[in-house]
């Protein structure tokens, strides 16, 4: 492919170029073979260079000749404003990829620190996850489009204020648009999926895998996608279709395609499979159709075959319904062992009817007159000596048969100081998922259960699990650590937790929301807007 453009330009393309030596200056040249090996980007125009191509006038044109195997498209842009850095990585397979960037300085300094090693970032995580880069090169441009994958090529458009400064959301706008777009080579470039028929094949497939680069890039990377938590009030939205609508009919695409896709196959990777079951799996996929057109089927089918289990219920759940998490533990009921001890078992009943409340009779009853009071003759054996917990030696004696008549393994059953719970579940939401528990005991121990989707085979709607403990139970909490997305959180607490909320009236406020929600509100729309992605698609 050749590109004419006037002589002070530089331009940039899918392939690779082919006349350096006609295009580019000797230093050019010198820093290009540099950055190959260098450990940080390097510039090849410099921002002082591309200040003066921009005050020169051109006196004529220069020819750049890019080539390029196995694309089907291409894209180039040409501006004498580019500065232009470089820097070789690993593919993931000995070869190395010229990562690059071409930017204006209205651009600085954002895209010098930031794009560059964004693109790098991602061709070595997915490498690693899935396949290496196919490709010699690979850029990021900054272009007048929120975000948009090509062959060897994106457009990035996040810019900083004209004074050079930048907000937060600006800042990892940027990083997530360029890996997000350059992800696009994986999904669905080379795993070449139908995006106009199964939008999530591509999109959601790559922001999952956006997800995991961008926790790899720091700790407690702001991702707005591929965190379950993130994403309740979609799965709470009535006005939604399942994962498996044609691309033409979504609902809310961003959330749909992109965002409860991502959730599915993080929650299948965190909670359902494990991470070195379902990283295997997933390698396998990507592998066994790169530069194939697999179907939904063939991503449902390879991923059980690899991971040799049953998950028919989790994609009928997740991708073919709009069911969601909602699991409420219901009740819970503290059993003792009763072990025909009539002395204990009267103990424990003079206990328990001990601690029972006073009602609201007997209280204002207290110390009102009796007959009895002026009349203690009608007081008789049931008011002087009847005990109601008297154990008598015939008990004792019976319960001492008793015990003769057991096998030695059926009274050590009896002596046991073990707790027994039987804990209520209910599936409000729909979707068949693990129970995760946090049980929590009184003497300030916890410990984690998983108990596993097959809990709900026999009854999808109502379940109860017996928990046998060492230690006495104080209270039980459902999913805790957000992995799973249930919707409502008050009703994962047994016993309940009063719900704190906040509000507000000031001028200009709606009187509902609290500062903090409307801060939150505000950044998320910011975001959409600085990368572009899919906000027209969302608003619709």
């Amino acid at each position: 492919m050749n590109i004419t453009a006037p002589e002070d330009h530089i331009v940039a393309s899918s392939g690779v170029l082919q006349n350096p030596d006609e295009v580019l200056t000797e230093t050019q040249r010198e820093r290009f073979a540099a950055a190959r090996e260098a450990d940080a980007p390097m510039y090849i125009v410099t921002p002082e260079e591309a200040k003066e191509n921009e005050s020169n006038t051109p006196e004529g044109t220069k020819t750049w000749t890019f080539y390029a195997e196995n694309v089907r498209d291409f894209a180039w842009a040409s501006s004498r404003k580019f500065i232009w850095d470089a820097q070789g990585c690993d593919a993931g397979d000995g070869r190395v990829v010229i990562a690059m960037s071409y930017w204006p300085n209205e651009a600085e300094p954002l895209w010098t620190q930031y794009s560059t090693q964004s693109v790098v970032h991602t061709v070595e995580v997915y490498g690693s996850y899935l396949f290496p880069y196919p490709y010699p090169v690979i850029s990021s441009v900054n272009g007048s489009v929120g975000g948009m994958e090509y062959p060897m090529m994106t457009f990035n458009g996040a810019r900083p204020e004209d004074d050079g400064t930048y907000g937060r959301y600006t800042k990892y706008g940027l990083i997530s648009v360029i890996i997000h777009e350059v992800g696009h080579t994986w999904f669905p470039m080379v795993v070449n999926s139908d995006e106009r028929q199964w939008t999530w094949m591509d999109e959601g497939l790559n922001t999952y895998m956006q997800f995991l680069a961008e926790q790899l890039w720091e700790e407690d990377y702001p991702s707005r996608r591929g965190e379950p938590r993130n994403l309740t009030y979609y799965f709470r939205d009535s006005n939604k279709v399942a994962i498996m609508t044609e691309g033409d009919s979504l609902l809310q695409v961003g959330n749909n395609a992109y965002g409860k896709a991502a959730v599915a196959l993080n929650v299948l990777r965190e909670t359902i499979l494990g991470r070195e079951l379902f990283d295997f799996a997933f390698h396998e996929y990507a592998n066994r159709w790169k530069f194939k057109k697999p179907e939904p089927a063939d991503l449902f089918r390879t991923i059980e075959d690899a991971s040799g289990r049953d998950l028919d219920w989790f994609w009928r759940g997740w991708f073919y319904t709009t069911d969601h998490t909602d699991i409420s533990i219901e009740r819970v009921r503290h059993f003792r062992m009763e072990t025909g001890d009539p002395d204990a078992a009267a103990a424990l009943d003079k206990q328990e009817w001990d601690e029972r409340p006073r009602t609201r009779t007997q209280q204002e009853n207290e110390g009102a007159p009796r007959r009895t009071d002026k009349h203690p003759e009608l007081f008789d054996f049931y008011n002087l000596e009847w005990d109601r917990f008297e154990v008598t030696d015939e008990d004792r004696e019976k319960y001492q048969k008793m015990l003769e008549e057991l096998e030695e393994e059926e009274r050590a059953y009896l002596r046991t100081t073990k707790q027994f719970y039987a804990a209520d579940f209910k599936n409000i939401g729909g979707l068949i998922m693990p129970i995760i528990l946090k049980i929590n005991y009184e003497d300030n121990t916890s410990e984690v259960l998983r108990l596993p989707p097959e809990t709900w085979r026999y009854n999808n709607i109502s379940v109860s699990k017996l928990l046998v403990t060492d230690k006495a139970i104080e209270s039980i909490e459902v999913d805790p650590y957000e992995e799973t997305g249930d919707t409502d959180t008050w009703n994962n607490t047994f016993p309940r937790k009063i719900e704190k909320e906040r509000f507000t009236i000031r001028p200009g406020s709606d009187g509902g929301k609290n500062p903090m929600q409307e801060k939150i509100e505000r950044e998320e729309k910011a975001a959409d807007e600085e990368s572009g992605e899919d906000t027209e698609e969302e608003e619709e």
